[in-house]
């Protein structure tokens, strides 16, 4: 029987921990910031997902390029790609990672902090599939998930790390297991992906909230348009829909970021 769900997965910024990081004035550096998201919907919708992307790319004829990259876009579009994004039918959920406050040699292998978040993704989605499903009758009621392809990631040690997930019996691990496919865990081509485009606009989206551009500045107006399609339980979305790591108030937020805060509140 085939998924109820998929899910695509891109992320803004890097797991760098080992360079100095991007300071104002200046592009060079690691990324202040990690953030993972998911873009997730009914696999009834996959091929709509790209009429979604070109509703979006319809919006800028003078784009000369069908492949969306959000990090590419002047502000008024990246504000109509997430207007577009915000009135379909789907949900977004993002695990945020703030990485100056890391303590050195916590997260010494490779992909190791990646993964740690990832797995908080994984749960929150497992969350979302499983509410739902009542309201999403067809297919088996599992998701089948696909990130955007990244270099240095081999996804068979990613679904090995699943499995050892699972297998855990601390009880610290809160993944419902019965929607999780892991054997269709795959990776795809950002630019061969409609739906990753769209994953990518929701990650680029929240680090433009945290992550400073070149001037110091913060923009969490992306973000914000996006609230009414992030996943939430009785209006709570930083357990949900939004989960940040270390807790916010251990991140050292500018009065920028806590705008970003506020949102989710």
């Amino acid at each position: 029987m085939a998924h109820t769900y998929v899910a695509y997965i891109d992320e803004s910024g890097d797991d760098g921990l080992d360079k100095p990081f991007r300071q104002v004035g200046n592009a060079g550096g690691s990324s202040k910031w990690l953030i993972i998201s998911a873009c997730l919907f009914r696999q009834t919708h996959t091929l709509d997902a790209v009429r979604w992307r070109d509703e979006i790319n319809a919006k800028m004829p003078e784009r000369q390029s069908r492949t969306l990259h959000f990090a590419k876009l002047h502000h008024g579009q990246k504000l109509a790609a997430v207007q577009t994004i915000a009135s379909k039918p789907l949900r977004a959920l993002s695990v945020v990672a703030a990485k100056e406050p890391i303590p050195p040699d916590i997260y010494v292998e490779k992909n190791q902090l990646y993964f740690y978040m990832t797995r908080y993704l994984i749960e929150r989605l497992s969350w979302l599939c499983r509410d739902h499903r009542p309201q999403a009758a067809e297919g088996d009621g599992r998701v089948a998930i696909t990130f955007s392809r990244r270099g240095g990631m081999q996804y068979d040690e990613f679904r090995a790390y699943l499995e050892r997930l699972k297998a855990d019996e601390s009880g610290e691990v809160r993944i419902h297991w019965p929607v999780i496919d892991i054997g269709a865990v795959s990776a795809a081509d950002h630019s061969k992906s409609a739906s990753l485009q769209l994953a990518d606009a929701i990650a680029s989206a929240m680090a433009a909230g945290f992550e400073p551009d070149r001037y110091g500045n913060c923009e969490p107006r992306y973000a914000e348009t996006l609230k009414p399609i992030t996943y939430h339980r009785k209006k709570n979305y930083l357990s949900y829909g939004v989960k940040i790591v270390p807790p916010h108030d251990e991140c050292g937020l500018n009065q920028q970021q806590l705008k970003m805060v506020e949102i989710w509140k």
